[in-house]
């Protein structure tokens, strides 16, 4: 399914088939976000929270639930609890990124301070770990206080191995579970538990989320060097001038000659970049198969995801997840 292709898109049909529930969702954000000692915690997340975005975290742990025959009510706890995580994860990534836009708009950094994102975001940690606790599963708090670790754990990876020639795929795909897929396999993980599904079920929901996550992001990594900047809503080599080791980037590191490493070294690691490097940097991930390469990985992974969902019983909802992880790469074709 391609990005022009006149039917609906999996995650607006995903939307549409969820309305109520998200409907549910949103009053509960709305709720919980509140403050009535610090109005600045309202405003800042407001800001973010209803700044717009696909709430395709939440959506995911709703569908699981469905998808699993749930009826009770928690199901609409648990993903608020997953956009809180989501969007207190943002503004601390803001503030590390030194971001100054998000979805074409400021940042709460930018329009408060980094104290106000860090403190806020702090703030909707905890209130979603008062979220997660009400459902009364000690698993589902485990699950979503492990991916909360395991993100944080993932961004401070990030910060040792973003610009170290060193860095492997298998340190990238720790980083990647990290920033994207974690709470991607938590989202869904919990919608299967809280259902009270076999095992095997819930192994299969984990799976899917995880190999979702894994390909959205070697997706969005890969455009970076290919991608229309009108359709991506970024410039082709933002991640190059920003010394970012992407998978592409890795790839081509691990099959460089000393010349080629030499270039990459300044580049990246010393960042000392001169015009034409971009496009010197874009001549030896095509020279060394680099971009196709990444792009069979994220294939690979999106498939993943499809074999996994073909598990659970078959149902509207299940069709629409596989054409999800379709879709997440159907940008790379």
């Amino acid at each position: 399914m391609g990005l022009d292709t006149p039917t609906k898109k999996p995650h607006d049909r995903l939307s549409e088939m969820l309305n109520h529930d998200m409907a549910g969702v949103n009053a509960l954000i709305r709720e919980r976000m509140a403050s009535k000692h610090a109005p600045r915690i309202p405003e800042v997340t407001a800001h973010l929270v209803e700044a717009g975005g696909k709430r395709l975290r939440p959506m995911l742990t709703l569908a699981s639930a469905r998808l699993c025959g749930y009826d009770g009510p928690f199901h609409v706890h648990l993903a608020a609890t997953v956009e809180f995580i989501h969007t207190a994860t943002l503004l601390h990534d803001d503030v590390v990124d030194e971001s100054s836009q998000r979805r074409g708009r400021p940042t709460a950094n930018l329009l408060w301070d980094n104290k106000s994102s860090v403190l806020v975001g702090d703030y909707l940690f905890a209130r979603a770990f008062q979220l997660m606790v009400e459902p009364g599963d000690l698993r589902v708090l485990d699950i979503l206080s492990s991916a909360a670790a395991t993100i944080a754990e993932g961004e401070v990876l990030q910060l040792t191995a973003a610009q170290n020639l060193k860095t492997t795929e298998e340190i990238y795909l720790q980083v990647v579970r990290g920033k994207t897929a974690a709470l991607f396999s938590a989202a869904t993980e919990v919608g299967g538990v809280i259902a009270g599904v076999d095992e095997d079920l819930v192994q299969a929901l984990y799976t899917y989320g995880d190999a979702l996550g894994i390909a959205f992001q070697i997706a969005d990594d890969l455009l970076d060097y290919q991608g229309d900047a009108n359709a991506t809503g970024k410039n082709v080599g933002d991640d190059f001038r920003e010394r970012k080791l992407t998978l592409p980037v890795i790839k081509a590191i691990a099959a460089a000659d000393d010349t080629e490493r030499a270039f990459w070294k300044r580049t990246i690691e010393k960042g000392d970049q001169r015009d034409g490097d971009l496009e010197q940097a874009l001549a030896l991930l095509n020279r060394h198969g680099a971009l196709e390469n990444t792009r069979d990985d994220a294939l690979e992974w999106a498939e993943t995801a499809k074999v996994a969902m073909r598990a659970m019983p078959t149902s509207e909802m299940r069709d629409v997840l596989v054409d999800l992880a379709d879709f997440v790469v159907a940008r790379l074709y």
